[in-house]
């Protein structure tokens, strides 16, 4: 004889899994519409009723692409080949998005010292001195850096 316990754990995990797929049903609707944070959430949703459901991380992965959020989507595309290792969509987007993603790093790195460099003139004028009078020397070996200053600039 069947507990009462144990069918009503069916039942909830049974609609569970139900509601999880709605809810992925769902975000494709959104995602077609061009709705990417609706179909983010209704995709994360889905995600956590049925952490294992292949077909919301791909399309959450999606959409989190078209929302540039690439480090997250790069972990989805990853979590999606782990679950299914045949996964096309997963495992050409994978070097796709870890390109872009040194991409993206590089630029922000380019503006980052833009902005410092910025910073340090507007400390340095007062002194007749620019950070051009500075060389960064990166070392090889360690890849640490080297300060020079130079008076000529």
């Amino acid at each position: 004889m069947l507990s009462k316990q144990w069918y009503q754990r069916r039942v909830r995990e049974q609609l569970n899994d139900l509601r999880s797929v709605l809810l992925a049903n769902r975000a494709a609707c959104h995602l077609k519409k061009l709705e990417y944070p609706e179909a983010e959430e209704d995709c994360s949703a889905s995600i956590d009723l049925q952490p294992a459901y292949v077909k919301a991380i791909l399309r959450r992965a999606q959409v989190r692409e078209h929302l540039e959020k690439l480090s997250p989507a790069l972990e989805d595309y990853k979590r999606a080949l782990e679950l299914q290792p045949g996964a096309a969509l997963a495992r050409d987007a994978i070097p796709r998005l870890s390109r872009q993603i040194e991409i993206q790093q590089e630029k922000m790195k380019e503006e980052c010292f833009s902005k410092l460099k910025d910073l340090g003139n507007l400390v340095l004028k007062p002194f007749g001195m620019s950070t051009d009078n500075f060389k960064m020397v990166q070392d090889p070996n360690t890849g640490g850096y080297n300060i020079q200053f130079s008076q000529d600039k």
